[in-house]
């Protein structure tokens, strides 16, 4: 019963949106490339001589709804394409439904009458929000000789990058656990390599990445701090094509192509495509970079990638996928880690004959598990080497490993210039995880659990206001909690060149990483799910301060030095400032981030670790040659330092072998213990980098080219810290000056 008003207010929109369409047309389709049969994205479709249009999506679909009854002419832009046009029949009641190819324009264009981009912001509420496409991903230093992802995201505003080596991002004060991270609707729990320069995305397989940094809407759920959707491609309709690269870093191909091929009149299709990358950084190194470290460099991943779709005459389809990425590193004599992400999934849309809805959907099943071995580096408890089955300065592994699945409907309804959608999903998963905090106490755990949400929007658009007003339902079945979680978005329309936004809402998780802040190299990223003796809050961390079992804890010892959790609280709060400037041979992008972020444990103040108050990023790009063949780009970036909690000084642990028999006189323990600091009350040194591209393309055919890369990583060879051995002193830094060249043959 608790169900029926949402489903009166579910069929209420439908009739009226069927009402509204009785009176007039509706105008809907596909845009593809001619050559790919690829969709084309964020492109703008609009009836001549009207204000009527709207940008395609990230399928390439249109829709123009309450169209008046006439004979129009529809016109499809995009830069470096030939303009197309269509005359259409707009009758009441009906929709007509188009597929529409688009080919490459022979002239080069410097500008374009009607921007899609621009469209897009004048109609839609994008809120921090950074969208990037292959193009945009290569329009920066291809560091280690392959443009990725990860290069990309470190520019971002709010992005916060911990390093060469090691390096993981922290999107707008929340830790990586807190980033939604979904491929073709897949959930992945790390896309980013150990060595930081990497993602686990092959760039040219990449349709589009939208990165939301902030007031995400109601169709995403389950995180607090950011969502990144990574869309992959279909595959070429057309024709067999590939790459094949080779770089002093890695090696990779890809190959697409139809398997029923699609004609220029829309017939359907099915289609693959297969990716694989693998980096053999580690042995390779040893030749070329062995003034680094003649045992080479300690990094090593393998990605692979595989997706079918089946494309129906009226834009219908499904596709399947399934990945393996893995990830290897072995630091010399402190740490080693292990990595594997696995899984598949599928996704559909379908349009309606003579319905205005458009339904899609996803399913997807995925597991990620991680090892860690490291060295030591904390103060032992008496007798708690024995008791937990350690020796010497070693701790045991680290491990941890969650399965997740994933269902979810989503339908939408245009009715005008206004749009709703609503949806529900499922997502389910397991985790099972054994930790050791810096004390030394262990902490496992085997869970799992099931979260149900259902959200609806509706974004209006009158005049130049836009609203879009969402609402989420998260139930979490573990904990047995209910969340509402409204969202807003809003934006105001001053000029076509200015325009005010505002966003918020409200946002939780239940799933919590398993870090330690006082590691020498944190690369452990472990997940558990939040306990049912904590069901009002979804904000846990480990215990930092945890040094008893909770049933061997004294009577009058404070509980927080026996609790596995404590309830962190925190505050971010930041600026950005961004330039961007794009025109001809020219490209220009500069992001200045301040921002300052705070945590309270239950016992202290502190500023997590990648807390950084500011970051700079620079970015240059220039074309030239007879047919712009040549290029050069550069970034250069600026961060101050970052808390780190400093050694106060050394004593010699004794580990009191025989218990309270133990005479103290007569032994001489050699474990060498650390007093620390404050937490987190030291500051590394500023960080600064100049990386530095020159790419050559010689074109052999209409389909041949080969493109050839040169790049320097830390031009300048600044010394920045990756760390510090706390016993020995001995310093590790990032990388140094770092040459690298490639090569890259399409077909």
């Amino acid at each position: 019963m608790k169900h029926i008003p949402v489903l009166l207010f579910l069929a209420a929109a439908t009739i009226c949106s069927t009402a509204a369409q009785a009176q007039t047309g509706t105008v809907r389709g596909f845009v593809y490339e001619e050559d790919s049969g690829e969709p084309v994205i964020y492109t703008n479709a609009y009836l001549e001589g009207t204000s009527r249009g709207a940008s395609t999506d990230l399928d390439g679909f249109f829709t123009i709804s309450q169209v008046p009854v006439g004979n129009y002419t529809l016109a499809v832009t995009f830069l470096g394409y030939d303009t197309l046009r269509q005359d259409v029949t707009v009758s009441a009641g009906k929709i007509e439904n188009l597929k529409l190819f688009l080919s490459k324009s022979s002239v080069q264009m410097q500008e374009v009458e009607i921007s899609a981009e621009r469209q897009e912001r004048l109609t839609n509420v994008t809120m921090a929000v950074s969208r990037a496409t292959p193009k945009d991903i290569k329009q920066i230093p291809t560091i280690g000789g392959t443009a990725d992802l990860a290069q990309y995201m470190q520019i971002l505003p709010g992005v916060i990058f911990t390093g060469d080596q090691g390096g993981q991002l922290f999107i707008r004060g929340g830790s990586p656990v807190q980033n939604l991270v979904l491929m073709d609707g897949a959930v992945l729990y790390n896309p980013f390599h150990s060595i930081g320069l990497f993602s686990v995305f092959d760039t040219d397989i990449i349709r589009s990445a939208d990165v939301y940094t902030a007031g995400f809407g109601a169709q995403y759920g389950g995180r607090v701090s950011s969502v990144m959707d990574i869309t992959i491609k279909d595959g070429n309709k057309r024709r067999h094509t590939g790459k094949i690269g080779a770089t002093t870093f890695q090696a990779n191909a890809l190959i697409e192509g139809p398997l029923l091929k699609q004609t220029n009149d829309g017939e359907g299709s099915i289609s693959y495509l297969l990716s694989a990358k693998h980096s053999y950084l580690d042995e390779s190194s040893k030749l070329f970079y062995n003034y680094i470290n003649e045992d080479g460099l300690p990094f090593s991943f393998t990605d692979l990638f595989g997706k079918l779709s089946f494309n129906a005459e009226n834009g219908s389809k499904v596709s399947v996928f399934g990945f393996n990425f893995r990830d290897q590193v072995r630091f010399q004599q402190l740490s080693s880690i292990d990595w594997n992400a696995y899984g598949g999934g599928a996704k559909f849309m379908v349009t309606l004959p003579g319905s205005p809805i458009l339904v899609s959907g996803r399913l997807s099943a995925t597991n990620y598990d991680i090892n860690l071995f490291e060295e030591r580096q904390a103060v032992p408890l008496p007798g708690e080497l024995e008791e937990e089955g350690t020796s010497g300065n070693f701790l045991p592994p680290r491990s941890s490993e969650i399965s997740n699945f994933n269902f979810g409907l989503d339908f939408k309804i245009f009715n005008g210039d206004d749009e709703f959608s609503y949806g529900l999903e499922v997502t389910s998963f397991s985790t099972e995880f054994s930790f050791f905090n810096p004390n030394g106490r262990r902490l496992e755990q085997v869970g799992s659990n099931s979260e149900l949400g259902v959200y609806g929007a509706y974004k209006v658009k009158r005049d130049r206001l836009i609203l879009d007003l969402g609402l989420r339902i998260q139930n979490y079945s573990s904990i047995k909690v209910i969340r509402p979680e409204p969202r807003i978005g809003a934006k105001y329309i001053v000029t076509d060149k200015f325009r005010l936004k505002a966003s918020g809402g409200r946002y939780s998780q239940n799933l919590i990483a398993a870090n330690s802040d006082r590691d020498v190299v944190n690369l452990f990223a472990g997940f558990l799910i939040a306990p049912e003796n904590h069901p009002n809050t979804l904000t846990l961390d480990i215990n930092r301060n945890r040094i008893y079992d909770r049933a061997n804890a004294p009577a009058d010892a404070d509980p927080i030095l026996s609790q596995e959790f404590t309830v962190e609280t925190g505050f971010a709060r930041g600026v950005d400032f961004t330039f961007k400037y794009e025109a001809g041979k020219y490209y220009i992008w500069a992001v200045y981030s301040l921002s300052k972020i705070d945590r309270w444990d239950g016992v202290q103040s502190y500023n997590p670790i990648f807390d950084r108050r500011h970051n700079v990023n620079l970015v240059m790009a220039y074309k030239f040659g007879k047919n712009n063949d040549w290029e050069v780009n550069g970034r250069w970036n600026y961060g101050s330092g970052f808390p780190f909690t400093q050694n106060q000084g050394f004593y010699l642990q004794e580990t009191f072998a025989d218990g309270v028999n133990t005479d103290i006189t007569q032994t001489n323990s050699n474990d060498v213990a650390i007093q620390y600091a404050g937490l987190n009350q030291g500051r590394l040194p500023d960080y600064h980098r100049l990386d530095l591209t020159v790419k050559k393309v010689f074109v052999f055919g209409p389909h041949s080219t080969l493109e050839t890369i040169v790049s320097v990583t830390n031009a300048y060879d600044r010394q920045n810290i990756f760390y510090v051995d706390r016993l020995t002193g001995d310093r590790v830094d990032q990388l140094p000056l770092l040459p690298s060249a490639g090569i890259i043959f399409s077909f």
